[in-house]
């Protein structure tokens, strides 16, 4: 049975997760404080984790960055629970490796469905990608380039592998911010070019003449594994 991991301080909505999991198959199960929160995680090896930011003991922030240094539990996916005001944490939560945040108060639906595309995503994807001398290996989380290891923000690494999963296909602005950003409230397309930008000074060896991820005018990028 598919593990989540509710880590919640509010009582009512800590309740009120792990009964709605529960009730829709998942094996729910909890703890109110930041406090000993990777203790808790390795004991329960989630295959989810749902993550308050504002914690008494010890934030979501923190929570998410030590999971992401845990070998056990660097891939588990992790969805911010986040009150409104809180833009600041939400972008660094994504930044430092969160997958996902939804805005209190929120539609229970609304969780579900997310829960299902992030477990999906989880259980089918390829965990090595590569093209030419760009690795990307989703396992360690780490890009290489030539096999030396490159250094990509959580949101580079996210946009980059999304861009190469779909060798060939033209992906516009929009559907990239989808896939990098998840909520795109508070970004705007263009913010794609500027990450784009960084992941060719990153990666390719003419930055203005890129090889691998190319622009198509007026709609966004494809990325081409053959750099042809």
């Amino acid at each position: 049975m598919t593990t989540i991991a509710v880590i919640e301080d509010d009582a009512d909505l800590h309740e009120l997760l792990l009964h709605t999991l529960r009730q829709n198959g998942y094996e729910a199960v909890g703890s109110r404080t930041g406090e000993g929160a990777l203790r808790f995680l390795r004991a329960v090896k989630p295959d989810l984790i749902l993550l308050d930011i504002l914690l008494p003991g010890q934030d979501g922030i923190e929570i998410c960055r030590q999971v992401r240094s845990e070998p056990a539990l660097k891939n588990v996916p992790v969805v911010f629970l986040t009150a409104l005001g809180d833009e600041t944490d939400r972008v660094l939560g994504l930044e430092i490796g969160g997958n996902d945040y939804v805005v209190k108060p929120f539609s229970l639906r609304e969780l579900l469905a997310r829960i299902k595309i992030h477990l999906r995503a989880e259980a089918g994807q390829t965990e090595v990608l590569t093209a030419g001398p760009i690795e990307l290996n989703r396992t360690q989380y780490i890009v290489r380039l030539r096999g030396e290891p490159v250094s990509l923000t959580a949101t580079e690494f996210r946009l980059l592998e999304h861009l190469m999963r779909r060798p060939g296909q033209v992906l516009r602005r929009d559907a990239l911010l989808d896939a990098a950003w998840a909520e795109r409230t508070d970004v705007m397309e263009r913010t794609v070019d500027a990450y784009v930008v960084r992941l060719r000074n990153k990666l390719e060896d003419n930055p203005s003449k890129p090889r691998y991820i190319r622009s198509v005018r007026g709609v966004g990028y494809t990325f081409r594994n053959d750099g042809n």
